[in-house]
C-alpha cells in the first residue's frame, strides 16, 4: 500500500485549531476571544482559589474553627461476615488466612466478624472484635472464638 492509496479520514475527524489575535479579518481579533475587559479578559492566572465567592467572606472562614474530634483517631476495621467465611479453605479464621481467602487487604487494621449468614461448619475464630450475635452462631456450631 502507497502513501496515495491509503483512505482518506472521515469528515470532521481533523479541526484546524483556533488561531487566536491574527487580524480583525479572522473574526478570532482584537480581544482574541476573550470578551472585553474583567478578570478572565487578564494575562497570567484567570481562575480563582477554592472557596472564593466573589469577594464576599468565604463560608470556611465564617464558621468557627474552635474544637477538637476524634476523626484523626479512630479504629478503622476490616468488616468480615459470617456468610464470606464459607471462601474459607480451612476452618481456622485469622487474619492471615483471611487474607489469602481475598476477603480482607492485609493492611495492618484490626479484623471484626459480623454475624450477617449462616454457619454450617466449626470455625476457630481468632480475631479482634466479634459481634455478639456472630459469636453466638460460631459457638451454636460447635466453633470456638478468642479475642486478639
Amino acid at each position: 500500500m502507497l502513501l496515495h492509496q491509503l483512505p482518506s479520514s472521515p469528515p470532521g475527524s481533523h479541526k484546524r485549531t483556533k488561531r487566536k489575535g491574527i487580524g480583525e479579518g479572522s473574526g478570532h481579533g482584537k480581544t482574541s476571544t476573550r470578551g472585553n475587559k474583567g478578570q478572565r479578559a487578564r494575562s497570567g492566572s484567570v481562575g480563582v482559589h477554592l472557596g472564593f465567592q466573589g469577594g464576599a467572606i468565604p463560608l470556611y472562614r465564617t464558621l468557627p474553627h474552635r474544637g477538637f474530634n476524634h476523626y484523626r483517631f479512630k479504629t478503622v476495621f476490616n468488616v468480615v461476615n459470617l456468610r464470606d467465611l464459607s471462601k474459607l479453605k480451612t476452618s481456622e479464621v485469622n487474619d492471615k488466612t483471611l487474607v489469602e481467602a481475598g476477603l480482607i487487604r492485609n493492611d495492618g487494621n484490626p479484623v471484626k466478624l459480623l454475624g450477617d449468614g449462616e454457619v454450617t461448619t466449626k470455625y476457630i475464630v481468632t480475631v479482634t472484635k466479634v459481634s455478639s450475635s456472630a459469636k453466638a452462631k460460631i459457638e451454636a456450631s460447635g466453633g470456638s472464638v478468642n479475642l486478639v
